[in-house]
């Protein structure tokens, strides 16, 4: 990352977006009490929701989801025009699973 790598970046504040996306809690079970300002909860922290917890397997199983998302997407792009761009998708998807591989794999 030293080397201000742009697609390990931008594929890690994605997943990262991912990880965070998954750990919101569904507007159903936010507690929603209705849409009238009279309605509404006042005071501090109200408009706070307690985010729901991600197990270890459940962030492997949002990485590996990313990854499958980025190969599927490399594989519809067939057409020479888009070859960049499915190189791309490609080269995050090794960058998710060398994250997932761990610092000893190679």
């Amino acid at each position: 990352m030293r080397a201000r790598d742009k697609v390990s970046v931008s594929t890690l504040r994605a997943t990262l977006a991912a990880l965070d996306n998954a750990e919101a809690v569904p507007v159903g079970e936010a507690g929603l009490r209705g849409v009238a300002l009279e309605h509404s909860p006042v005071g501090a922290g109200t408009t706070e929701a307690v985010r729901s917890e991600l197990s270890e397997r459940d962030v492997v199983d949002i990485v590996h989801a990313e990854i499958t998302e980025r190969l599927d997407a490399a594989a519809q792009l067939t057409a020479p025009a888009h070859a960049g761009r499915a190189a791309r998708l490609r080269a995050e998807a090794a960058v998710l699973q060398r994250l997932l591989d761990g610092p000893g794999a190679a």
